[in-house]
């Protein structure tokens, strides 16, 4: 490079300022000093001459303003660290820790941050310490080490103790009336004299019913009693247990256990409906295994890896009654007829009414359903053939239905009401083609119910769009999503705690009464199950007293200080509430 293009590539960081501030002198400085016009000043410096004018302006009302910042100074020296530096040193041959330094420090009238005593030691030349043993390390205050968990070293003495889980204690009720022990035998769950199934299920359930971040947190609360009473444990058990344990259980143990709580919900009367929304959930893989499926996430509108999960919700109770995560794309299509044998062997019937979506199965599964006598409501994918006869159809040929009992701005939408044949579908099914739902395109609705008016079929479809939301909130508030939490679980055996979690929710709903048997999951955690509680145990009694709360006045209405349950894994002591 030549001196005069040197020369020039240098005077360009004068000439072309890289910052706000320069740039502001610089043009400040044509004006005033050089005297170019403003025109000119504005269009050499990048402002418009508006903005330019706003500039100069300001500058006269402010020329004291600086552009250049003054450098900082102060003592090159720190006296602190320097009086200290033979001592620091002196303490880092005792093989002593920066913490451990500057506890030293502190103790004999110095104060000297860890920070400080590092940066120390690298200016004098030494290197990190190696990991020590605990027994290498000098004595002092170590972290509190919870015991291992042991149902044989329970205390089931008198005592008393705080819990942060108090609400946990409103599910006891319920879950005592369930045979939970024994039915998980019966399937074929795995246990130790340490950690009996039971046990291990309920600390799973816990961590599900309280409603934080999945299991992220585990190992803060493993020193709460209470979250280990209700597990019938001394302690909870630690994170490395939790993730290894839904790995020993048998798939083959899942149906059974689904099988055997849905009878025991029947028991307790769980609400039961008679139309029921059906949908896939895809639970996303951030692994490399080239087993895993693609599949569709909706919130994502994308295809990517995954666990197909299929969930069945009551309509009328919004309790998940279903649940199957062992599904391949070849096989997805078969999951509505599954559930439908499923719920004719527990309860004795078909069920009544489906609704889901186009994606869920196939016309020759619809063919199956139609003959077992069940009604369903689904979508029809739109083709650009069906939108383009759809176009051409003339005003005459719709009709205008008004939506009852749908809180929506569209309550009154334009329908075609018309039977069409699909392959693979024996005989005719009704299309209805809706318009004016707040929708570019039309909505394209197939059902094998001929007789009932368009628009109760309308209006119900437009329920189950809003069940996704509700479907959604379910997943979100048991945590079914959280694949990268601190405790890695089976799919399958979160599903089932997740079913097991949402029945519990509903059956304490349902107790409550006085609007919130329609509430959600988090809802109800919200107002009841997010609450400390003082636990007494004696001789007989486990006795939970809440602090005073606002919806306590509901738990005593719904008898919930009446309660006197015996608790069977732990040894039958009756459950007494107390509300301050």
């Amino acid at each position: 490079m030549s001196l005069a293009k040197k020369l020039t590539s240098l005077a360009d960081r004068f000439l072309q300022p890289v910052n706000s501030t320069q740039r502001q002198y610089e043009a400040l400085r044509a004006y005033f000093v050089q005297g170019l016009p403003s025109a000119e000043a504005a269009t050499r410096f990048g402002y418009s001459p508006g903005s330019f004018r706003v500039l100069v302006h300001e500058f006269r009302q402010n020329p004291q303003r600086a552009f250049f910042r003054t450098p900082a100074k102060g003592p090159q020296t720190a006296p602190k660290k320097d009086r200290l530096r033979d001592r620091v040193v002196a303490l880092r041959k005792q093989n002593l820790s920066i913490y451990d330094i500057s506890t030293t420090l502190h103790d004999e009238g110095h104060s000297l941050s860890p920070a400080a005593v590092s940066v120390l030691l690298q200016a004098e030349g030494f290197a990190r310490l190696p990991r020590r043993l605990d027994e290498e390390r000098p004595p002092g205050s170590r972290p509190t080490t919870a015991d291992v968990a042991d149902v044989r070293q329970l205390d089931l003495g008198p005592r008393s103790f705080r819990t942060q889980f108090g609400g946990l204690f409103l599910f006891l009720p319920s879950l005592a009336a369930v045979p939970f022990d024994r039915l998980l035998r019966r399937a074929g769950f795995p246990g130790s004299e340490m950690i009996p199934a039971g046990c291990a299920l309920r600390s799973f359930l816990a961590l599900k019913l309280f409603g934080t971040a999945r299991h992220a947190h585990v190992m803060s609360s493993v020193l709460d009693e209470g979250l280990a009473l209700f597990a019938g444990l001394n302690v909870i058990p630690k994170r490395s247990f939790l993730t290894e344990y839904s790995c020993r259980i048998d798939p083959a143990c899942y149906p059974k256990v689904l099988r055997s709580w849905f009878d025991a919900m029947t028991g307790l009367q769980l609400p039961r409906g008679s139309s029921f929304d059906l949908d896939f959930h895809t639970i996303p893989f951030h692994g490399h295994d080239a087993l895993v499926e693609k599949h569709y996430v909706s919130k994502r509108s994308r295809r990517q890896k995954g666990l197909l999960a299929f969930l069945v919700q009551d309509a009328q109770a919004h309790v998940f009654c279903y649940a199957d995560a062992d599904l391949r794309k070849e096989d997805q299509d078969r999951a509505v007829l599954d559930f439908v044998r499923f719920w004719k062997q527990r309860t004795g019937h078909y069920p009544e009414e489906l609704i889901f979506d186009s994606r869920l199965t196939t016309y020759a599964r619809l063919n199956d359903l139609n003959r077992l006598g069940v009604h369903f409501i689904t979508l029809r994918r739109r083709s650009p053939k069906i939108l383009q006869e759809t176009a051409a159809l003339p005003a005459s040929a719709w009709r205008q239905v008004e939506l009852k009992g749908v809180s929506r701005r569209y309550r009154t939408p334009r329908v075609l009401d018309r039977r069409v044949t699909l392959p693979g579908y024996d005989g005719s099914l009704r299309q209805l083609t809706v318009t004016d739902l707040g929708h570019e395109e039309p909505t394209l609705l197939l059902s094998n119910q001929l007789t009932r008016s368009p628009a109760r079929l309308i209006g119900r479809y437009a329920q189950r769009m809003l069940i996704e939301n509700q479907i959604e909130d379910g997943i979100d508030f048991f945590h079914l999503d959280a694949l990268s939490s601190a405790v890695a679980l089976k799919v399958n055996c979160d599903l089932l705690l997740t079913l097991m979690g949402s029945s519990l929710y509903r059956l304490l709903a349902a107790r409550v009464g006085h609007g919130y048997e329609m509430a959600k999951s988090r809802h109800l955690f919200r107002d009841f199950v997010n609450a400390t509680a003082a636990v007494t145990i004696t001789d007989q009694e486990i006795q939970v007293r809440f602090q005073r709360r606002a919806h306590n006045p509901l738990l005593i209405a719904a008898g919930f200080d009446r309660t006197d349950a015996a608790i069977p894994w732990l040894n039958k002591k009756r459950l007494q509430f107390v509300f301050g």
